[in-house]
């Protein structure tokens, strides 16, 4: 059962599946495409749990309808800190994996690395700089909804990498919906990506810019993501950032 409590030290089985991961290849594809595919971070009964946390208003700071503000069709809400225990423990979890493929690409960039060893003193720093709203967000996408191109960046301070898990069975519960992500490559044409992320799996992507070979070196590409039209049916998804917002 999907709880606020502080997480229990001696079981965590987020942990392990997000160890579970083959780390290496998911860093070599998300260095050639800006995203990855993870492991089923999630279990089909965790992910009704998170559906169905939807309808509990008092679990959330914020609700989004995305058409009114033209971000596209659908709604999402902000999750309360402190957030529920497999959100937390993810998070925790990933962070420490992220971090290096950050780091590697601040460095060929040429810029220097903000974040420190743990998400607990990232944050820490997001909060002192101004940032102290909660960012985990439940999406919800009924048929013909979409959700725009955009970059999740919230403040100054940002995680150049973030998870997005499908909370529902593609071909069952819904059709389309596939994750999208479209690179402005330097001096050329964007370059897009359909994912359609299987039941329960993560899916690392880039949050602002990437590194990509060019003429000179290394040079940032920008990188926007979304959702394509829901052609029929209904998806929830859970999106994981890893900087709080101002």
């Amino acid at each position: 059962m999907i709880t606020t409590k502080k997480p229990n030290k001696t079981a965590d089985p987020w942990r392990e599946r997000v160890e579970s991961a083959d780390w290496p290849a998911v860093t070599a594809e998300i260095n050639e495409y800006g995203g990855a595919l993870l492991p089923q971070l999630l279990t089909p009964a965790e992910t009704v749990e998170f559906r169905d946390l939807y309808d509990s208003q008092e679990l959330f700071r914020s609700t989004i309808n995305m058409g009114r503000h033209r971000f596209g069709e659908g709604q999402y809400r902000y999750f309360h800190a402190p957030y529920p225990e497999p959100i937390e423990r993810l998070k925790q979890a990933l962070y420490p994996r992220l971090l290096p493929i950050a780091q590697d690409w601040w460095a060929k960039l040429g810029r220097e690395t903000p974040w420190p060893d743990t998400l607990d003193e990232w944050l820490a720093m997001c909060h002192e700089a101004g940032q102290t709203k909660s960012t985990a967000i439940l999406l919800k996408y009924g048929e013909k909804d979409w959700n725009a191109l955009h970059r999740d960046l919230y403040g100054d301070l940002v995680f150049p990498l973030q998870v997005v898990i499908n909370l529902n069975e593609p071909g069952v519960d819904h059709t389309g919906g596939e994750f999208l992500l479209l690179e402005q490559r330097p001096r050329a044409q964007s370059r897009g990506t359909a994912t359609l992320l299987p039941h329960g799996h993560g899916y690392v992507f880039t949050t602002r810019d990437r590194p990509v070979r060019s003429a000179r070196g290394w040079s940032a590409a920008p990188v926007r993501h979304g959702v394509s039209a829901i052609r029929s049916g209904e998806r929830h998804t859970l999106a994981l950032v890893f900087h709080d917002a101002a």
